[in-house]
């Protein structure tokens, strides 16, 4: 019931209330009804206008990772949820998830691909620019720098 991407330090203490718990459940005919709200608030083009419009932020944030020699793609990535790591190990990669989540700054999930710690970026906001994006990018080689 509960995948790795959700397991974090607060979920496994129950330090946290989880709320998905008390939603309506996603059956499919929640879903659809969630998905009419959504296109009668967009339409079908401003709904394919967003999507597209993620889908090639988050294209871009792949290629930059794969450009770099510190970090790796760990899957291949078509749509907008990128899975990445750097190269220097599962150790490595929880400390950066932690820092970069601890700052507030931008938040990534996790999960474990082929037994490897692998980080999840995700471009999926509304209002989210090529700005937020290469904001994001920044920070993530920052912070790995900072651990060192």
């Amino acid at each position: 019931m509960l995948p790795e991407y959700l397991r974090n330090q607060a979920t496994e203490s129950g330090t946290v209330l989880d709320y998905r718990d008390w939603q309506v459940q996603l059956g499919r005919r929640f879903r659809a009804l969630k998905l009419w709200f959504v296109i009668r608030h967009y339409g079908v083009e401003g709904l394919r206008h967003h999507l597209r419009r993620h889908v090639a932020l988050a294209q871009a944030f792949a290629g930059w990772v794969a450009a770099s020699a510190e970090f790796e793609l760990a899957a291949p990535a078509p749509l907008n949820l990128v899975c990445f790591r750097h190269r220097s190990g599962d150790d490595y990669n929880r400390r950066l998830l932690d820092r970069l989540n601890r700052s507030g700054a931008l938040y990534l999930t996790h999960t474990v691909l082929n037994n490897r710690f692998t980080l999840r970026f995700c471009v999926g906001q509304t209002w989210t620019e090529a700005r937020h994006v290469e904001a994001a990018w920044r920070r993530i080689q920052e912070t790995a720098r900072e651990i060192g």
